[in-house]
């Protein structure tokens, strides 16, 4: 009996030892944090386990565990008619509300889901609640696109669905199938969403036979490049969860396809050192010295490495395609965006590339309005539901619907 309870307590121990990790006091709900962290790490640990054994890829793994234990749950009080449709071969689920005599036209938000490139769905509970949400809160039409996933398809397809989708919904004869106003539509997405909602609305900024162009663009915590890994919030927020700094350069790796090994070569910069010449055109760009304000730099310095590998460009040259890397974009592009909300969180590996993103937009002319959290992490606006529930998804999920409310 005694050897029993030993056994527990060495458990318990080794349990508490996996679980925790030293978070920022600002943090909210930490403990719960850690515990969302401790079994994401468990389940990508198998997952890479069964990827390493050859029986299948791990974000294919990954990504049936998510949705497999994924319990649609819906919140929302209001019937909100829900149907999966393609545009222009691109999957696409649709939330309309009903429709209200005094409002003949609806107003719309095209919606990119986050998850590296490679993870989650438009039909998961997670995305599901939060466009019922935004249908019901908005009174509108939400579009919400299931563009195709890594590993099936790699840069550029991801960005080509939802191109392809977008274009398709802005055709006149579509926004009046579905009571759309032409004059009230936002591309929005979050994390890797993000980052395509941001690199379609430069697309679609540039094409001049376009006849509908969206009124806003609204990011969440988006991922806007891979040129530098070490910005201050890269740097401070290394090991935070549920994305720390290695899974991120992962992701970016599985996006193009790419050979693991470069990991850490992309870590420390090798990718752009001053002698790698395809990178000396954008170094200015991204100069985040300049483009973050004193308390988000701190104390911390810029990695520049003197000599690098330019094999890296030449293999993933990607890396530099701004369709990939929105952020580097040239200012004549970033002077035709439109209206632009951005939502950062202070732990978060992506916070500065946010940062940086709403300040070239504002030195471009465009009006920006950039929603930063103390207290929030990233990937939180999309945990509401139990048993991932926290308040920062709910603070951050209504600030976000709160803007699109005042100007879409």
């Amino acid at each position: 009996m005694r050897a029993a309870w030993v056994l527990l307590a060495a458990l318990a121990a080794l349990a508490a030892y996996y679980i925790y990790l030293p978070l920022p006091g600002t943090v909210s709900d930490s403990w719960k944090l850690m515990l969302l962290d401790a079994t994401f790490r468990a389940v990508q640990q198998t997952c890479h386990l069964i990827h390493y054994l050859r029986l299948s890829h791990h974000l294919i793994v990954l990504n049936y565990l998510i949705c497999t234990f994924d319990k649609l749950k819906s919140v929302s009080s209001e019937p909100i008619n829900i149907t999966d449709v393609v545009f222009d071969g691109v999957e696409v689920r649709v939330f309309e509300p009903p429709a209200k005599q005094d409002e003949p036209l609806k107003r719309s938000v095209v919606y990119i889901h986050g998850g590296g490139w490679a993870l989650a769905s438009a039909r998961t509970s997670l995305y599901n609640n939060l466009c019922r949400i935004m249908a019901e809160s908005l009174n509108a039409v939400v579009v919400s696109i299931e563009y195709r996933l890594v590993p099936e398809v790699c840069f550029p397809e991801q960005f080509h669905d939802a191109l392809r989708a977008t274009k398709h919904f802005l055709q006149p004869d579509v926004l009046a199938e579905y009571s759309v106003d032409p004059n009230r539509i936002a591309i929005s997405g979050d994390s890797a969403g993000g980052n395509l909602a941001a690199a379609v609305c430069q697309q679609l900024s540039k094409d001049e036979l376009l006849i509908v162009r969206p009124k806003l663009q609204a990011l969440i915590y988006p991922v806007l490049q891979a040129f530098d890994f070490n910005t201050p919030s890269y740097q401070q927020n290394m090991n935070m969860p549920v994305l720390p700094r290695y899974v991120m350069i992962n992701y970016w790796i599985d996006y193009f396809n790419g050979n693991y090994d470069l990991a850490h070569s992309l870590l420390i910069n090798n990718h752009t050192a001053l002698d790698v010449h395809q990178a000396l055109t954008f170094r200015g760009r991204l100069n985040w010295t300049s483009l973050l304000p004193s308390s988000f730099k701190k104390n911390y310095k810029p990695v520049v490495q003197t000599t690098g590998n330019a094999e890296i460009i030449q293999e993933i040259p990607a890396l530099l395609d701004v369709r990939a890397v929105p952020l580097l974009a040239e200012n004549e592009t970033l002077q035709l965006q439109p209206k632009t909300y951005i939502l950062t969180c202070e732990n978060d590996v992506l916070r500065d590339d946010g940062v940086m993103y709403a300040k070239r937009l504002e030195n471009a002319g465009v009006e920006v309005t950039l929603d930063h959290f103390d207290d929030c992490f990233h990937g939180c606006m999309i945990f509401t539901i139990w048993p991932t529930d926290f308040s920062a998804g709910v603070q951050t999920r209504n600030s976000y619907i709160k803007w699109l409310d005042e100007n879409l």
